[in-house]
């Protein structure tokens, strides 16, 4: 039966693919808070990023606007006035799609256990969760809660760390698959540009995906997120093995700027990560393992982190702990690091092995296989 139900919302998906004109509120109501209680609001609309804020009054806020379609957002409490990004980051926040649409968000407690009505674009991205597996940030919560639960002597186990880690990447492969699937029955949904972007993000090739985002609707290729995935798949075409890896240029831990072309002459190991991803950390010996070994051999890594705004300590801590002795680079910019866009990262981690003229010759080497490659390369 609960086949069946998924399936009919499904079905629903194409013909509210997109926000009819007008405009939307959102009304709000959570407990009796007050000042200086403050809800704020994250969204897009024609492909800028937008932010609006309310104060709460016994638990009530209101935000209003204009879209010209669906937006993925983030409604964020804040409690006691620390400001945003620290709640962003470590409170209470609600991720949710909507169109111009009169919708209410209502709980007794906390955002995350609010429920949001009045929103067919958000009905249908529950259905296309449920279609798909879930939402991947709860998949990647799920993982990052075990990696957690380890003592620090579990921590040094690598088979059990790679146990955990083993099992969280066949729920992504998983889902990656069910993605796809989505899109391609799903020609005239909006949400299946996200599945396809999310799909991307998660390892399947941008380039191997062309052909079914080239069978959606003009309509949704010509959405932003449309736009947005089709210079996705110019970056892929930059970045595909035998492609001269994209320069860039961003400062290391010191401030100091670090060009990827002063590297010319070595392989090297381009590795995107940051210091909040559970996986990230638990590849991290891995990648150390490989430098000591052939760090006198013409080899050397690059660490391109994707840590927060107001971050860097985190960052710092997580280098040193890891022992993560190679140069470390970072905007502090989160998802929005100016090389993960070149490179066009949407998960990590992530990396790019790079041959002494600057041409990569390998993607997503983890474990055995970086070992591997490298012996293969530069000898045992």
């Amino acid at each position: 039966m609960k086949r069946k139900i998924v399936a009919a919302l499904i079905a629903a998906v194409p013909a509210l693919a997109f926000a009819q004109p007008g405009t939307f509120t959102i009304s709000g109501k959570i407990g009796n808070l007050n000042a200086p209680a403050k809800a704020y609001l994250d969204y897009m609309e024609n492909g800028q990023g937008k932010s609006d804020s309310a104060v709460l009054h016994n638990g009530a806020f209101t935000f209003k606007g204009k879209l010209t379609e669906p937006s993925y957002s983030r409604l964020i409490l804040d409690y006691t006035g620390k400001g945003k990004m620290f709640q962003a980051y470590n409170g209470d926040v609600k991720l949710f799609y909507f169109g111009n649409e009169n919708i209410t968000i209502t709980a007794k407690d906390s955002l995350k256990n609010a429920t949001v009505k009045g929103s067919k674009v958000n009905d249908e991205y529950e259905a296309y969760l449920a279609a798909i597996g879930g939402a991947v940030q709860d998949i990647t919560k799920q993982a990052n809660a075990e990696f957690r639960t380890l003592s620090e002597e579990q921590s040094k186990d690598t088979s059990l760390v790679n146990k955990i880690d083993r099992k969280y990447r066949l729920k992504l492969r998983n889902r990656s698959a069910a993605q796809v699937e989505f899109a391609r029955t799903h020609p005239n949904s909006f949400f299946s540009v996200a599945a396809l972007s999310e799909s991307a993000g998660m390892g399947e090739s941008v380039i191997a995906l062309e052909p079914v985002f080239a069978k959606l609707s003009e309509k949704v290729k010509a959405s932003d997120a449309g736009k947005e995935f089709s210079k996705r798949i110019t970056a892929a075409k930059a970045t595909t093995d035998g492609a001269l890896a994209p320069d860039f240029t961003q400062n290391d831990v010191n401030d100091r700027p670090v060009k990827l072309s002063d590297f010319r002459g070595k392989y090297v190991l381009l590795d995107f990560w940051a210091s909040w991803c559970g996986p990230c950390r638990a590849e991290n010996p891995n990648v150390k393992i490989a430098y000591n070994k052939y760090k006198d051999k013409n080899f050397t890594v690059l660490g391109v982190s994707l840590d927060q705004p107001g971050k860097k300590a985190a960052w710092l801590e997580a280098i040193e702990k890891d022992g993560l002795t190679w140069t470390n680079v970072s905007d502090l910019k989160y998802w929005n690091n100016e090389v993960a866009k070149l490179y066009g990262i949407r998960a990590v981690p992530q990396n790019y092995l790079i041959d002494p003229q600057g041409r990569i010759i390998a993607q997503n080497l983890r474990g055995e296989a970086l070992f591997k490659k490298l012996g293969e390369l530069l000898g045992q």
